[in-house]
């Protein structure tokens, strides 16, 4: 675990992610759910890497103000050295980045990766490994994406921890609700904004960021930052929806507004027409 992180840089990052959090208007039971689990880190009378070692994610998940969504993430920073939940409020993320950690994954095939399926976590690859979508990537096939499961499946073991409520998401209504108050609040001026490092030369605050809580999900949701957004002028289109349980992974979806067949011009979750279509049709015919 060559970049695993001490305690007191870990207390750091939980800090700066509760202040980013509360500064980016996020629910205050949430901010305060990150400071809590800052101070039990930071009266640990080890770094969190040895009892990772010694109990595995269970070992975090029994300390107080910790849970399962801590849990992850302190694993994710002890194996990684990184914590891409912090990257993306800071702006900083890069998901390509993330995805040559993974052997035999260069540069070309990590951005067609992120362009292809819209994910930018290793958990998110692994699912898309395992549901068939990874191996349609131009590039991969069947072959690969077999050999990129395994590897993913020994990277994450530790941190799998997997339920079958694990792949459950929210209603198609829910994601295009929370896109909705998105895009509304963005056009109004009245969201925080960030300044994403990738394809911004000079530096702007230009991203708005949500953070939202509805039922059991917490969500985040910024306009797409992805190489291909830029290429295809769809940066102030495509919407990237992040969504976890406090006990599960996080995973997200891509909104857009289609351009073609029977939900043109509506706004359509990438993944989940069949589900648009009932949403917005309800049994109607839609011609």
């Amino acid at each position: 675990m060559q970049n695993q992180l001490a305690r007191d840089q870990i207390v750091d990052r939980l800090l700066e992610a509760a202040d980013l959090l509360e500064a980016q208007a996020a629910d205050r039971f949430r901010v305060r759910a990150y400071r809590m689990g800052a101070e039990t880190v930071r009266n640990l009378t080890e770094d969190p890497a040895g009892i990772l070692e010694r109990e595995g994610l269970e070992g975090l998940i029994r300390l107080p103000h910790i849970g399962t969504r801590l849990a992850r993430a302190i694993d994710e920073m002890v194996a990684t050295g990184r914590w891409i939940q912090l990257e993306r409020m800071r702006g900083e993320a890069e998901p390509e980045a993330v995805f040559q950690t993974i052997p035999g994954i260069g540069p070309s095939t990590a951005r067609a990766i992120h362009d292809e399926l819209h994910i930018d976590t290793l958990e998110a690859l692994e699912i898309a490994a395992h549901d068939g979508r990874l191996e349609k990537v131009p590039g991969i096939g069947a072959r690969r994406a077999a050999s990129i499961r395994a590897m993913l499946g020994s990277m994450l073991a530790r941190r799998r921890r997997r339920s079958p409520e694990d792949h459950e998401e929210p209603t198609v209504a829910s994601l295009l609700e929370v896109d909705a108050l998105y895009r509304d609040r963005a056009a109004a001026g009245d969201l925080r904004q960030i300044a994403p490092r990738r394809f911004n030369p000079t530096g702007e605050a230009w991203l708005p960021i949500l953070h939202a809580d509805r039922d059991e999900w917490s969500f985040t949701a910024l306009y797409s930052n992805s190489a291909l957004a830029h290429d295809l002028g769809r940066t102030h289109d495509w919407v990237v929806i992040y969504f976890s349980r406090s006990d599960g992974p996080e995973h997200q979806r891509t909104v857009v507004t289609e351009t073609r067949g029977p939900l043109e011009g509506r706004r359509v979750v990438r993944g989940r027409e069949a589900e648009c279509r009932q949403h917005y049709f309800d049994g109607a015919d839609p011609g």
